[in-house]
């Protein structure tokens, strides 16, 4: 181990690596690389007690907000352009496959499973217009997937989720899906509209920080899944919102873009949106 300096402390910590418990290799090139790049960090600012300090009781209030509607580390991530990247790294394009983007602090699990065409509307707003959501889910061949699931969720008109407000029902907007024979999915549920992140408590002292504001460009969330094939977490961006190109956890990619149009009598909505995914095959994902 060796009496550290400011010179050597870099190299005993990352020394001590393994020396009491098995590590893998990669834990060892995890730990190593934060440790050198957290050491050069703190020297590169010249990081002081105080501020030290202040970074690590910024890191317990964020911690305590962290529930079951909230998941304070993800949205800090987000704000940060963290998870994008991770994103990025993790699911590589490949081909035609569609692109991935970020799954975000506001997810919730086991939405109510809806027949296809269904409405996940369980609220209505003065300002609000309904969609009909439409499209195919193809493989790389371009051949439509018949029972991939689709999880939604998206923001309500009043730019707000519904497990952040109490006066929406339980999983407003959100709704699981199946494709048809033809790898044909459709459902109802409202435009989304731009909305800030929180930025109360620790996201908002974050945002402040960087001199960055909080909105986000309306979206809706997918997850595609069906065995076989790598699960797609991505959002269909409003081609016609706000913040498309100064979005607040840079999450936006061109090819997520879609074209909202006037709906068709048949469609019972006010505006209509088609939009079609293209998954890779779990085996092609593994190499």
């Amino acid at each position: 181990m060796g009496i550290v300096t400011e010179e050597n402390i870099t190299d005993v910590v990352t020394a001590s690596l393994g020396e009491h418990g098995e590590i893998s290799d990669r834990q060892r090139q995890i730990m190593t690389s934060l440790i050198k790049h957290l050491h050069s960090f703190v020297k590169d600012v010249k990081l002081q007690h105080s501020e030290f300090l202040d970074a690590c009781f910024y890191l317990e209030r964020a911690g305590k907000l962290c529930n079951e509607s909230r998941q304070e580390f993800i949205l800090l991530a987000d704000i940060l352009g963290v998870e994008t990247l991770v994103d990025m790294m993790t699911n590589p394009v490949e081909g035609d496959a569609s692109e991935s983007t970020v799954l975000g602090p506001f997810y919730r699990e086991n939405p109510p499973v809806l027949p296809k065409g269904a409405s996940t509307i369980l609220k209505h707003f003065d300002n609000e217009e309904t969609a009909y959501y439409e499209g195919y889910i193809r493989d790389k061949d371009g051949n439509g997937i018949s029972g991939v699931t689709l999880d939604v969720w998206e923001d309500a008109p009043n730019g707000i989720y519904e497990n952040l407000d109490p006066d929406q029902p339980e999983y407003n907007l959100r709704g699981r899906f199946e494709t048809d024979e033809n790898g044909h999915y459709a459902f109802v549920a409202v435009r989304p509209v731009p909305y800030p992140i929180p930025e109360d408590e620790t996201a908002g002292e974050l945002l402040r920080y960087m001199g960055h504001h909080p909105n986000r460009p309306g979206h809706m969330h997918f997850i595609i899944s069906k065995d076989g094939y790598r699960p797609l977490i991505s959002q269909i961006y409003d081609a016609d919102s706000e913040w498309l190109e100064d979005d607040s956890v840079f999450a936006v990619k061109d090819s997520l873009i879609g074209k909202f149009k006037p709906a068709k009598e048949e469609h019972g909505t006010d505006v209509h949106l088609e939009f079609d995914f293209v998954l890779t095959p779990q085996a092609m994902a593994a190499e």
